[in-house]
């Protein structure tokens, strides 16, 4: 983690609690959690969704992907500043795009990615990443890949010094005890994407189906995604909330970690379906500071 970021973290009161620079450790899983992952493995499981190469992917040191969802086939003003920021990143700009038909992805869009490729609308956020890690391993073996999906707003401030001194192969950006200790997937970045690695993460990264219910992706492959990965390779996280009753640190600790240096807002807390728990005229006043178009 760069150093401004660990300082702003530990002086920052409204973050007590938070363990900053932490460094993945296993933990039993809920009963409950056991539970719905037997019922996700029995019942959620369909076919991948369909797919399309728009642009191909060629060698890179370094992909930033971006997972977008149009059910229109429209962009939005905070996918164009994400857009605008992930231009400015070291690394090539790769778009995953769910909507309903190939020809529905913005022109816009493809006019400012190096490589692109279309998914169907299902699946959810880890199929567009098991399709560009895939692409990566096979067509840039040995590239870093900074993920994000457009479930946030960002990212903020220099983003890659701090995916430059993480320390761990897998990066999460905040990570929570719910089901069990695991980092949260709106955000990842992973050194040295090979084959290997693929297959080491190939019981999360699913190829051939997919999980079609949020629910779903959230019991078999968010929440089992570090302890898979913990297997082969050093996993951790910018901020880890240790607390299950504390709740999601990237919704409950929002605005605090922002002023601390966070990359990312919840997109859902500003005038979405998550407002009421976040006060508006904070967040909009501190993505009015970060230069974030008014949502």
């Amino acid at each position: 983690m760069s150093e401004p970021l660990v300082a702003a973290a530990v002086g920052h009161d409204t973050l007590t609690g938070l363990i900053g620079n932490w460094s993945f450790i296993r933990s039993r899983p809920a009963p409950t959690a056991r539970l719905a992952r037997l019922k996700t493995a029995a019942t959620g499981l369909r076919a991948a969704p369909s797919r399309q190469v728009l642009r191909a992917l060629v060698r890179r040191d370094r992909w930033n992907v971006y997972f977008l969802y149009l059910p229109d086939g429209r962009l939005t003003s905070a996918h164009r500043y994400t857009l605008s920021r992930l231009r400015t990143l070291h690394g090539g700009l790769f778009a995953i795009c769910a909507t309903p038909q190939p020809a529905m992805v913005p022109p816009e869009l493809l006019a400012v990615c190096d490589a692109a490729t279309w998914k169907g609308t299902t699946g959810f956020d880890f199929s567009a990443y098991s399709l560009a890690l895939r692409a990566v391993a096979r067509s840039s073996p040995g590239a870093d890949v900074f993920l994000m999906n457009d479930s946030v707003l960002g990212p903020f401030g220099d983003i890659d010094s701090v995916l430059r001194n993480t320390p761990w192969q897998l990066t999460g950006f905040t990570a929570w005890s719910a089901f069990e200790n695991h980092v949260q997937s709106y955000a990842l970045f992973l050194r040295d994407v090979t084959p290997d690695l693929i297959r080491g993460l190939r019981t999360v990264l699913l190829e051939r189906t997919a999980f079609n219910r949020f629910q779903d992706v959230v019991n078999w492959q968010e929440s089992r995604l570090a302890r898979v990965a913990s297997r082969t390779m050093p996993v951790g996280a910018l901020w880890f909330e240790p607390r299950f009753d504390a709740g999601d640190p990237s919704l409950v600790r929002a605005a605090s970690l922002l002023r601390a240096g966070f990359p990312f807002l919840k997109r859902s807390l500003v005038g979405g379906k998550l407002a009421h728990r976040a006060d508006q005229e904070t967040l909009r006043g501190l993505l009015d500071e970060r230069g974030h178009p008014p949502r």
